[in-house]
Formats: structure tokens, sequence, C-alpha cells
């Protein structure tokens, strides 16, 4: 049951980012927080039922916006957007860092009781953070790849089978993977140090191919030896790139147990 009576939603920037601060009045500094991150051409609004469930399981929640999307938007087309994609990211999982630290400053996070999410984008991000951050508690998954170079290939793939040129020779085609396993965390497994993380994917997924992802989570399962169940799979044989209702509803369960 969601123990919501009244849920203060606040639109905040906070240092260059916009983002909604989704909370109630008697929250404070021991509360856990979730950060959670939005998709590929969507924003921080999109994601409210997210925080709706989490918040009423007692987690506080920043929904932030990506850079060229939401409020930062500057009305680049989707194609336009597409050659910025892995520097959102990337910018992204830097922001999450200082999100983090303003969280300290602003005396909201006293016990680092703290995660991570996000969908399609934002769950790329999500596994970008796991590589880098080990003040993260726990992390959901969704249509998230953890191999970012893997992911840049396929992309550079389905841009030639659609005719596209991409204006990048092949030296710096080399130059971005080479920046992209810095942050690739499919390369560093022990990275995930067995913290509770779950993963949900559709099957049909056309964007954010299933089996990378799932085929990682078989990888990673000799890591969790100690706690395995800390690590969870959800896939659903239905769904393309989308999550559904039971997904959404699985990820901020997890969440909010990981965090209690």
């Amino acid at each position: 049951m969601l123990g919501v009576t009244k849920m203060i939603v606040e639109k905040e920037l906070w240092g260059n980012i916009p983002l909604l601060h989704i909370h109630t009045e008697n929250m404070n500094e021991e509360t856990p927080v979730v950060i959670f991150l939005h998709g590929f051409t969507s924003a921080k609004e999109h994601n409210l039922h997210y925080a709706y469930q989490l918040v009423g399981r007692g987690v506080r929640v920043l929904l932030p916006d990506a850079k060229l999307h939401g409020d930062r938007s500057e009305g680049l087309t989707e194609m336009q957007l597409s050659l910025h994609f892995w520097d959102i990211v990337l910018n992204s999982i830097h922001e999450v860092e200082q999100l983090y630290n303003e969280l300290k400053n602003k005396k909201l996070l006293l016990n680092d009781k703290i995660g991570i999410s996000g969908t399609s984008m934002g769950g790329i991000v999500t596994s970008g953070c796991l590589k880098r951050y080990d003040w993260i508690k726990t992390a959901a998954v969704c249509m998230g790849a953890p191999s970012f170079t893997k992911l840049a290939e396929y992309q550079l793939q389905q841009f030639a089978k659609n005719g596209v040129n991409l204006p990048m020779s092949e030296e710096e085609v080399q130059q971005t993977n080479k920046l992209l396993a810095k942050y690739d965390v499919s390369l560093t497994p022990d990275k995930f140090a067995e913290r509770p993380v779950l993963f949900w994917h559709g099957e049909l997924d056309k964007t954010v191919p299933f089996k990378e992802t799932y085929d990682f989570y078989l990888t990673l399962r000799k890591y969790y030896e100690t706690n395995p169940e800390n690590l969870k799979f959800l896939a659903n044989k239905k769904a393309g790139h989308a999550v559904s209702r039971d997904g959404m509803l699985a990820a901020t369960e997890w969440l909010a147990q990981h965090l209690a």
C-alpha cells in the first residue's frame, strides 16, 4: 500500500541541472533517495509515475533533465540528438555525482541510502554510474545496456542499415569506443560488488537489444555467489522498447525494499 497523503512536487535548479524534487513534508535527512533518469527524447515529467510509487514507499525522488532534453532542449531534431547520444550519456553520469554532492550539501542525505535508476538512456546511464560510484546502494536498470561499446557498435550498424551516413571517420569511431570503454561496466563486472541490482528488459526490444543485456546478466551471476538474491533479471516476452506496468512496479518495489 502507498502511504502518501500529500506529495510535494517542486521544480528546482541544482547547479545547472533542472529537476523535479518529489517528497512529502515529513521526510528528512534520513529519508532514502532515488535519482531517476529519463530516456532518449523524453524529459523529467514523463517519469512522475515512478516517483509516485517511490514516494509512497518513503523514498525521496529526484527527476533531472538530461542535457539537450526537457528544460535544456535546444530544439534539435531526433537525428541531430542521436549524434549527441553518447555525449549526453557521459554528461549524465557526471551529473549524477553532482546531484549526490548537492544532496549532501543540502543535508538531504545523511546515511548514503541512495539508489539510481532509469529507463532506456536512463538505464544506460545507471549502468555507467554503477561502474564509477561505489556509494550507490542499489539500482534498477530498465531497458539499459551495460556494454557501452557493444551498443555503440549496434547503433552504427542500425544507422548504416537505414542508409544514414554519420559524419564520423573511422578514427573518430575508435576514439569514441576508447572513451566509452572507461564507462563500460561490462568490462569490469566486479564493480557491481554484489550490490542489489534489478534488470528489466523486453525480449522484443530493437532499440537496446535484449540479448546483450541478458548475456551480461548471466556472466554477472558468478560475481554474486555470496549474495545471489541481490541480482535479479525480469524479462518480458511481449514487450519491445517500453517498460510495462508490472516492470515499473517491480523496479520501484526493488529500490524501496533495498533502501529501507
